[in-house]
């Protein structure tokens, strides 16, 4: 990739630039493409601080939602572009998962859906399914590891790549964290659905995208993820909200994640933050905390 980005997209691009906003020392981005991994349009949004807008490689850090949300969610409410804009770090939010385009002639008004909230469209899991009508069109794992991750380094100057999430994307950063180490340089995590396999959420979609191959389901489970291929990182960072409902209702399963750090001899930083719930007035309380842990592991790669 050349060290240099002008703000204009390179002449064979499949980006489509969507809106720019100044904010604070930097630009937040939204761009769409269509997707040869989920034969969708996807969208997402980016956060260039000037030191990248200037051509400068940066660190990066790459940010997977949860349920029902979309790239929206995290870059309206979360407000890491100040403390992004300080550090001169990148910040990627792509889509939770493939969607009906009302306005597209496309195969993506063919996207299946479900009316639980935790099965259908925005919530992908970060997982290629194998079971129809879901396998067509819902290969978060390819989009976000091949096609996405190599995009993003081919399109702006990133230096390295982090990789976080929260609730169901927590669970995604820490699957696919650990199933592709080389691709990221840290994992973090805000509240993770930290056992998929076994949490009443994961258990629906899984039977919809796997069916009843369980060995299917612990693939894509973060915490038996971890157990089996063991430490891959100085340390990962987790906060947990302690007053979090979907913790007490045992849809997150923290300890599961904690045991398997233990046994994998991963190093862990959980912290239960009192009082804190599942909601982004919590991601804002330490978000900045997380962005701060990529900036440093980014310093070390």
């Amino acid at each position: 990739m050349n060290n240099t980005y002008n703000k204009s997209l390179s002449a064979n691009s499949q980006l489509a630039q969507k809106s720019v906003n100044r904010c604070f020392d930097g630009e937040q981005h939204y761009y769409s493409h269509q997707s040869t991994a989920t034969k969708t349009p996807m969208t997402f949004s980016i956060y260039l601080p000037d030191e990248a807008l200037a051509g400068r490689l940066c660190p990066a850090v790459l940010y997977l939602s949860g349920l029902t949300c979309n790239a929206d969610n995290v870059t309206h409410k979360a407000h890491f572009q100040q403390k992004c804009s300080e550090l001169g770090m990148i910040f990627i939010a792509p889509d939770t998962s493939p969607r009906t385009d009302e306005g597209n002639d496309s195969d993506s008004s063919e996207v299946p859906n479900d009316e639980r909230y935790f099965v259908g469209q925005g919530a992908s899991y970060y997982v290629d399914a194998t079971q129809q009508p879901w396998a067509e069109h819902f290969n978060m794992q390819s989009y976000i590891v091949d096609e996405l991750y190599d995009l993003l380094r081919s399109e702006f100057p990133i230096h390295s790549m982090g990789i976080t999430g929260h609730s169901m994307g927590g669970h995604g950063a820490l699957l696919l964290g650990f199933k592709f180490p080389s691709k990221f340089v840290s994992v973090s995590a805000l509240s993770p659905v930290s056992a998929a396999s076994e949490s009443a959420w994961g258990q629906a979609a899984y039977t919809e995208y796997f069916g009843d191959d369980q060995s299917l389901w612990s693939q894509a489970d973060a915490s038996k993820m971890i157990e089996k291929v063991g430490q891959q990182y100085a340390s990962i960072l987790i906060d947990q909200g302690a007053a979090d409902n979907f913790l007490a209702e045992g849809q997150l399963q923290t300890g599961k994640l904690q045991d398997a750090c233990t046994k994998a001899k991963q190093p862990l930083t959980l912290r239960y933050q009192a009082g804190h719930d599942h909601s982004y007035y919590f991601i804002q309380s330490v978000i900045n905390d997380h962005i701060e842990h990529h900036w440093r592991m980014a310093q070390l790669s």
